[in-house]
């Protein structure tokens, strides 16, 4: 049936040309299963995309609107609204640093400028090598640990300018 349907599932939004696999292909279908409105899988096969891409492609954002029988720009809307969504590509390494008000009066300005210094990239940047990816993010929910960043789902609090760069040798 894969091999059958795999021509629906070809994206051609821009030169490239987008397949997805037939893990993702059956992932997805096997989500659909779950919900009485296919809608509700959106944000599921978007995992399911990422997980083995790293990264959603604009190419995927329709293939995955003709599997799940929706119009593209719900998927868009659903892959743009969580920041946990990645629709460029992104680092080994996502550092996520807390930016409220909060974090603010802790003094995240110094964690962001060691960040910036020691990886040499802005916020919204991937470091040359592949190895990291800066973004900044409103709150962490550690407001009484500031300042706080997370490294991938390993949450860093009470931190300091110069415990950075140690800190960034914890990931290869």
């Amino acid at each position: 049936m894969y091999d059958q349907k795999i021509a629906t599932y070809i994206s051609d939004l821009s030169e490239d040309v987008f397949v997805l696999s037939a893990e993702e292909y059956h992932a997805i279908e096997n989500e659909k299963n779950y919900y009485e409105d296919t809608r509700a899988a959106s944000i599921e096969a978007l995992k399911i995309v990422q997980k083995q891409r790293g990264w959603v492609p604009d190419g995927a954002i329709k293939a995955i609107s003709k599997s799940l029988g929706i119009p593209a720009s719900d998927v868009e809307g659903v892959a743009t609204f969580y920041s946990q969504i990645f629709r460029q590509p992104v680092g080994r390494h996502i550092i996520r640093y807390c930016d409220s008000v909060v974090c603010h009066i802790t003094n995240y300005q110094a964690i962001q400028s060691a960040l910036e210094q020691r990886l040499k990239i802005k916020p919204g940047q991937t470091t040359l090598d592949g190895r990291f990816t800066l973004l900044p993010t409103c709150c962490l929910g550690n407001c009484d640990k500031g300042p706080t960043m997370m490294v991938n789902e390993d949450t860093h609090v009470y931190l300091t300018p110069e415990g950075i760069a140690s800190l960034l040798e914890q990931y290869q």
